[in-house]
């Protein structure tokens, strides 16, 4: 059972754009018109997008003049990891538990 990790935090990582937006920035720090050139998303909707990841905690934003950068919180990424790493240890035990059908 996921405990630490907030529901919404896989909600957000189940969108297809927000999960290829991670994707990129696990590479590299990128700008709203990289991200844009990358996804193929219109700027709006990218934007819509990149407020979801900052509330959730998983992107935090560096100003750079009239441009904003945007970088992963490794951080929120390792809290994940080590959430589906007790959950896969907890499925190994769960395997040989089999409840009784009444």
């Amino acid at each position: 059972m996921l405990t630490s990790v907030e529901p919404d935090v896989m909600r957000v990582l189940g969108d297809p754009l927000r999960w290829r937006i991670v994707q990129l920035l696990a590479r590299e720090t990128l700008c709203t018109t990289h991200l844009v050139e990358e996804t193929g998303a219109k700027q709006t909707n990218l934007s819509n997008h990149m407020k979801v990841l900052r509330e959730a905690g998983l992107v935090e934003t560096e100003p750079c003049g009239r441009y904003t950068y945007y970088r992963l919180r490794p951080e929120a990424l390792a809290g994940l990891s080590q959430e589906f790493a007790r959950l896969a240890e907890s499925a190994r035990r769960a395997a040989d538990n089999k409840r009784a059908c009444r």
